[in-house]
């Protein structure tokens, strides 16, 4: 049984299908990476999983339980995080402020998982007081991340974490992810970067045209030459 599986997700928004009995799926502790070219429909799929889309056909399941007429907030409550890839902080609130936003769903003492959030992301801990939409764009990353792990999920959803950064803070961002899946957290992650991010995946899903076109091992579809050819630039 996969932890978090979208299976046979077919659907769109409006008339048109822009999944087709596309399958994604992650295990607690995994990191798991989608990716394809623009128009391919891997943030669609991310949003199917989170509720933000009504499918036709297919189910969403997690750790055994149907979600998929659950609402995106009932999610969140089933243990789900989504980080968005614009839109993801509150920009005239404080990094602290951002981080105890993230804990809405929470009523007992959230101090402990500020403090692990601190330890991940020294830099937050150090502005903390500052305004997030002071901080830089990986920065701004880092509060956004941070505040989806202050519900504590059991899976961590992030749609294009490392758009707009720079390599050296893309790699530091790909490095904090594979410690939170060390965590036992399941990751999902739509990425541009497919080469750096099938490097860290554990599993990697290449979607075309809302569907599953190659799903293997990120270390199997990166030695696969027609995999690099068409999607990862030879």
């Amino acid at each position: 049984m996969t932890f978090l599986l979208g299976q046979s997700m077919t659907g769109g928004y409006g008339g048109a299908d822009i999944l087709h009995d596309c399958t994604i799926g992650v295990e607690r502790g995994e990191i798991a990476v989608v990716v394809g070219p623009n128009g391919a429909g891997k943030s669609t799929a991310m949003k199917a999983i989170f509720g933000m889309l009504s499918l036709r056909e297919g189910t969403v399941t997690m750790d055994g339980e149907d979600i998929t007429a659950l609402a995106p907030q009932e999610r969140v409550r089933k243990g789900m995080g989504f980080v968005p890839q614009t839109g993801n902080v509150f920009p005239s609130m404080s990094v602290e402020e951002n981080l105890e936003m993230g804990a809405f769903i929470r009523d007992d003492d959230i101090r402990e998982t500020m403090e692990q959030v601190y330890t991940l992301f020294p830099i937050l801990r150090e502005k903390r007081r500052q305004a997030a939409g002071e901080l830089s764009g990986g920065q701004r990353q880092q509060v956004a991340v941070g505040r989806a792990l202050m519900t504590r999920p059991g899976v961590l959803m992030l749609d294009e974490p490392t758009a707009g950064v720079s390599p050296i803070v893309m790699d530091e961002l790909f490095d904090r992810i594979i410690e939170i899946a060390r965590t036992g957290i399941a990751i999902l992650m739509v990425e541009q970067n497919a080469k750096q991010a099938l490097n860290i995946a554990d599993k990697g899903y290449v979607l075309v045209q809302g569907r599953n076109r190659y799903t293997d091992t990120g270390a199997t579809l990166l030695a696969d030459p027609e995999v690099r050819r068409a999607f990862l630039g030879g």
